[in-house]
């Protein structure tokens, strides 16, 4: 039978954050700096006949909590609802506190418990060497992966350093 024989040496490397990104404007500010700062120097490329931008966002992903109280602040009921966009995270947050029939089951008044609403984006970028690689910014964390040269965990570290959300 046939041994698996690594062909690779891929990495990945993890920061965790001394505090959370503070909210979900912080976390797509931090994001958006990244794409269209290119802080990583990562250039274009194609691919399939397709021009890729240095910097992609490939996935995102935002969960709104929300806490149900009573008259006695006591938590009667909590909600965590998913969207893959800031725009319906903001929208769906607002629904949600505005559903009187939610409110009516529960049997409380609801609150946005934004100290544990998640936030997530990756990027994809494309090193000068030809490296793809990605990077994962949760409101906790900043990991980096599929990456073989140590230049690119470098680069990476050394701009993160500068920036003070993710001490």
């Amino acid at each position: 039978m046939a041994d698996f024989v690594q062909n690779s040496q891929t990495k990945s490397a993890i920061r965790e954050l001394a505090e959370p990104i503070a909210d979900v404007a912080a976390f797509n500010t931090l994001i958006q700096s990244v794409i269209t700062g290119n802080p990583f120097a990562c250039v274009s490329y194609m691919t399939a006949g397709v021009t890729h931008d240095p910097v992609e966002k490939t996935k995102e992903g935002y969960a709104v909590k929300i806490i149900y109280q009573d008259s006695d602040a006591k938590i009667v009921g909590n909600l965590s609802d998913k969207f893959d966009t800031i725009s319906g995270f903001n929208a769906g947050a607002t629904a949600i506190l505005a559903n009187t029939a939610l409110s009516t089951a529960h049997g409380g008044i609801p609150v946005r418990d934004t100290d544990n609403e998640t936030f997530s984006a990756t990027l994809k970028c494309h090193d000068p060497n030809g490296e793809l690689y990605m990077v994962n910014f949760s409101r906790g964390r900043v990991t980096l992966t599929s990456y073989s040269d140590e230049a690119i965990r470098t680069r990476v570290e050394t701009w993160a350093d500068t920036v003070a959300a993710l001490a």
